[in-house]
Formats: structure tokens, sequence, C-alpha cells
């Protein structure tokens, strides 16, 4: 007995497109707001415990370095540090896109669409490399 998507004719195999747009947007959606609300709590934990500091404009000081890594924004998001909640929630946002792309290319191998899924694995290899190996310099 033949299956469903066999006696279909011109229907793919795996996901059709309309359910690949659906569980994109909602990928993208929920890491939006996911995002969204780790940057604004942290936005609320740093004003609570800075909101009354006079900023000084004569001299600029860079993020700490405990900014500038994963690990380290981790841990000072987990010490409820408000600029760590902060760069996690822009990760996160980073993060989101990049995403997108890793299940396209799990969509396109249901699909068994090889063209695609080697153009979008290329596609994520760019992003991964632009992320950990430039965004670490």
């Amino acid at each position: 007995m033949r299956s469903p998507e066999e006696s279909e004719p011109g229907r793919r195999h795996g996901w059709s497109d309309e359910e690949v747009d659906r569980i994109i947007s909602g990928l993208l959606r929920c890491g939006l707001l996911i995002s969204a609300a780790v940057a604004f709590i942290g936005g609320l934990i740093f004003l609570l415990r800075h909101g009354g500091e006079t900023a000084s404009y004569r001299i600029f000081h860079s993020e700490p370095r405990s900014y500038r890594e994963i690990a380290r924004i981790l841990a000072e998001s987990a010490r409820f540090r408000g600029r760590g909640f902060i760069m996690a929630g822009l990760i996160l946002l980073v993060a989101t896109p990049v995403m997108r792309v890793a299940f396209s290319v799990v969509a396109f191998i249901r699909q068994r669409d090889g063209v695609y899924v080697a153009v979008t694995l290329l596609v994520l290899g760019i992003l991964l490399f632009s992320v950990f190996w430039l965004g670490l310099r």
C-alpha cells in the first residue's frame, strides 16, 4: 500500500512549504520575544541598581572583558547582573536567525532537496564562522 505522500502527484516528501513557513515564523517570533524579554529584564535590573548614578562622558570606558565572551556573559546573568542579561538578550537575538537557517537545513533534508541542503549548509557555515570566529576577536 502506498503512503498518502506517494499517492498525491507533485507532493514533496517531508513538510510542505506552508508547514515550514509556519514553523519558521513561530521560531522567529519566539526568538524575538524571548530575547526582548531577557534584555528587558536586564534593563530593569540595571536601572534598579544603577539608575541613580550620574553618567560621566568625559572618558570613554568600553564594556568590561566579562561582557565579551559568551561564558562570562552567562555567568554575569546567573549573578543577576543587568548588563549580563542585556548581553544575553542580544546573543539570543543574534542566535534566532542562525537557528532559522539551521532549521531550514533540517526542512530541506526532510523534503529531499539536495541543492537547497547544500546551499543552506554553506550559509549556515558562513553564519557560524562569522559569529564564533570573527565575533571572538
